[in-house]
């Protein structure tokens, strides 16, 4: 009896293990984040401004942030904005870092740059966030800082604009037992993204804060249409002990683009 729980106990774990870290068909080598992917969300996406549009298609007057769970220190700053001080110090790009440009108009092109990292390119801000796939334990324990995990560097944990964005695959029912072939058109599970070591920046683009102590979870799901679109859905969690009273959520959408019919044209950081 005892032999026979401890195989189907390890009969369980093995078929919970994500896709790139068991062998492959063989005993080959393992699937890399790339393969293993349960949705394609590579192409191209412009937004859907549905919801918030006065404060993301023009720029909100100071003071307008009704809806941020802002402490009073992130108040007295959001009420303080300056865009010419902003200007002046070389901080035009403030509104377009990790927790602010993904609520940007405008489009995004996504593709992998390598077998284990995705490449976000946005049309705002003409900016550029990798999202490198290291493993869940590597993520969560990056979460809560650690800073010696391998294959990231000293310099990626030193703060940026986008800061350090570490990703892993989330499987629908929690397994990662892919179809081969996979079918083109379905979702099998979603990204899930965490952020950290990013410069001060802004949530909204009249000033609304957020501290290099701000940490963000993403979660990217794609759905697909009986019309034939596909959508992008972004849930952000940001948390920050300096600006926030409590974490904050909100949801951005993008429809899918054909490849083959799409303009790009990056623009410039404004501060205004």
């Amino acid at each position: 009896m005892r032999k026979l729980l401890a195989t189907a106990a390890l009969a369980v774990l093995v078929t919970s293990i994500p896709a790139y870290a068991q062998r492959g068909r063989g005993g080959g080598q393992a699937a890399t984040p790339k393969d293993a992917a349960p949705v394609d969300l590579t192409g191209y996406w412009v937004s859907v401004v549905s919801e918030d549009w006065r404060y993301r298609m023009i720029t909100p007057a100071k003071g307008d942030h009704p809806s941020v769970p802002l402490n009073p220190a992130g108040v007295r700053l959001a009420d303080s904005w300056d865009p010419a001080k902003d200007e002046a110090a070389g901080e035009q790009c403030r509104a377009y870092g990790a927790a602010g440009v993904m609520r940007m108009p405008g489009r995004l092109h996504i593709t992998w740059q390598d077998d284990r990292t995705l490449k976000v390119e946005a049309e705002a801000g003409t900016q550029t966030r990798l999202f490198r796939f290291m493993g869940n334990p590597a993520q969560d324990n990056f979460q809560y800082g650690a800073t010696d995990i391998q294959g990231l560097t000293a310099d990626m944990f030193k703060p940026s604009l986008q800061g350090l964005s570490l990703a892993s695959w989330e499987y629908a029912g929690g397994r990662a037992n892919l179809p081969n072939p996979r079918p083109a058109k379905l979702n099998l599970g979603d990204l899930k993204v965490v952020t950290k070591y990013a410069k001060p920046g802004y949530l909204q683009k009249n000033g609304v804060p957020y501290s290099a102590d701000m940490l963000q979870t993403e979660y990217f799901n794609r759905t697909y249409e009986e019309n034939g679109d596909s959508w992008l859905i972004l849930t952000q969690m940001i948390e920050d002990p300096t600006y926030l009273r409590v974490r904050y959520a909100r949801s951005t959408h993008y429809k899918k683009l054909p490849d083959n019919s799409t303009t790009w044209e990056p623009e410039p950081c404004s501060a205004k």
